[in-house]
């Protein structure tokens, strides 16, 4: 069984190295053409590539990546986020809070909107009053419905009054939580977004392109890009040529394992390269009856080896996860149980828990996948692996939208999904493994049941000293490391190609587009 194993991660090194071939040979075969064709970039304009247009760039209603991560250069929120996802001043520029129920707010002077409008409290409680009354309907209303109402008792002082202690308050008026609109906005926003961002809109066409310019009239820091243009290309291997040829500076996030090593060799590319929040997991189905045994979930848990995974189908561009939040989380944990890759450990379990094997088998498992390439990549190594303790694992494929009604119903008994965003607030777990959040409530997929963590998620949400706080999520990380209702598999890194031209970039754990707030073009490209 050994040897059947390493024959799998020669099978997954040499699957690599084929695609890795096509790529180079379909970039050696088009780009000279493709290069004798282009144009000078524009000194002006930084042009990036997203996968997709965003679907509505109101701050109130969009929750697709591209809506969020543009809507934050055109919209700012009451507060931000720091590298270790603090929240922060931000329009407002302190806040006091004299008891659970009561956040007061003091904002900036002197902020105004793109249409030359000054920002009061008046605005604040308009943007969060036209989700809590439906005048705007949204699925981020139900992020405040612990709010009662809101005052604004000044143009610069703006009071939340809470139904009942809350401490995610401060997480959900942060920046890709909401951003502020100028008082009584309502749908006009998705057609021409009007905020107090360092970037202003310019124009918008679906499926093609969204045209921002700086905000010279910006209250804080300046851009120094004067104008980006965000082109949408589908296709990734059309991404990478965009990007070789020259007619396209930068993408994030938008290239394969594959296609960034061969980039890397380009000389008028860049490779910029920080560790990310986005988490890969592995999901149980507790109710069924042989995965409720904790002593299976950790056998797989011991089974499984990250090495091959992480080298041959994610070429080192990801990191081992142990915990659903983050290592730049305030609130991680460091110090829960581990589980290193153990073969004998994960048989010891599984004799333990009475599943001998026969003819090499103890049971079968079926882990059902979506059509994605690298998700059922990672089921066939699994596959390999947990037969190598006698696990007999069967994949099912399915198109997305049949895959995900199937996992979020319950339909399964192992799936792998990535949480993105969702999980740098410790309020995941309470979303995620609370026992009140059982589908269609939350994200409690698998039905995991455990009234210490309920209490302990309980309490922390109700407080806020972030002290007390993190020795809570602590405990609640300590109980799921032992309980393993998932398996953290690792973080995806944050991957930025740009071209030599663009200068002074910083990439945000996040993983959004707050590099641009400070990228510049070269002088000499001018």
């Amino acid at each position: 069984m050994r040897e059947a194993a390493w024959v799998e991660r020669a099978q997954s090194r040499s699957f690599a190295a084929l695609r890795m071939t096509i790529f180079l040979l379909f970039i050696s075969s088009w780009v000279l053409p493709l290069l004798s064709c282009s144009q000078a970039p524009d000194p002006n304009t930084l042009v990036m590539i997203i996968e997709s247009s965003p679907t509505n760039l109101d701050p109130r209603v969009g929750i697709d990546a591209q809506s969020e991560r543009i809507g934050e250069l055109l919209f700012d929120a009451l507060l931000t986020r720091d590298e270790h996802l603090n929240v922060q001043p931000g329009l407002a520029e302190r806040w006091d809070i004299p008891d659970p129920l009561t956040y007061v707010f003091h904002l900036h002077h002197g902020v105004t909107f793109h249409n030359g409008q000054a920002l009061s409290a008046r605005d604040v409680k308009w943007t969060f009053d036209s989700l809590l009354e439906g005048k705007i309907r949204s699925t981020k209303s139900a992020a405040y419905r612990f709010v009662d109402h809101i005052d604004a008792l000044d143009d610069s002082t703006v009071v939340f009054h809470l139904k009942e202690p809350n401490s995610t308050l401060l997480w959900n008026l942060s920046e890709g939580a909401s951003g502020i609109v100028p008082y009584g906005s309502l749908d006009e926003i998705t057609r021409k977004p009007i905020g107090t961002g360092p970037f202003r809109f310019v124009s918008a066409e679906q499926d093609k392109e969204v045209i921002v310019e700086r905000n010279d009239n910006y209250w804080g820091t300046k851009a120094r890009l004067a104008r980006v243009r965000f082109i949408v290309v589908p296709d990734a291997t059309t991404r990478a040529l965009e990007l070789r040829k020259g007619s396209a500076d930068a993408a994030i996030n938008a290239l394969t394992s594959d296609t960034i090593v061969a980039l890397e060799r380009e000389a008028n590319l860049q490779i910029e390269r920080a560790p990310g929040t986005v988490l890969s997991y592995l999901a149980f189905n507790l109710r069924d009856p042989t995965l409720q045994d904790m002593r299976v979930r950790q056998a797989i848990a011991y089974a499984i080896d990250r090495g091959p995974l992480l080298q041959y189908i994610w070429r080192g561009f990801a990191q081992p996860a142990l915990s659903v939040l983050p290592p730049q989380s305030w609130a991680y944990d460091k110090d829960v149980a581990a589980y290193p890759h153990d073969p004998e450990k994960a048989r010891q379990l599984l004799d333990a828990a009475g599943y001998r094997s026969r003819d090499g088998v103890r049971f079968h498992l079926t882990m059902k996948t979506s059509t994605e390439e690298s998700t059922r990549l990672l089921a066939a190594v699994l596959q390999q692996q947990l037969r190598d303790v006698g696990i007999a694992l069967d994949i099912r494929t399915f198109e997305f939208a049949t895959f995900f009604a199937d996992v979020t119903s319950g339909a399964f008994q192992l799936y792998s999904l990535r949480w993105i965003g969702g999980n740098e607030d410790p309020d995941i777990f309470e979303y995620s493994f609370h026992s009140n959040r059982f589908p269609p409530k939350g994200a409690n997929r698998g039905f995991y049941s455990n009234p210490q963590i309920d209490s302990l998620i309980d309490q922390a949400r109700r407080e806020t000293d972030q002290n007390v706080r993190k020795k809570m999520y602590g405990e609640v990380q300590e109980i799921l490391a032992q309980d393993v209702p998932y398996i953290n598999l690792w973080y995806f890194d944050n991957v930025l190609v740009h071209t030599r031209r663009v200068r002074n970039v910083t990439l945000n754990p996040s993983g959004n587009y707050d590099f641009l707030k400070t990228a510049e073009i070269s002088s000499q490209y001018q």
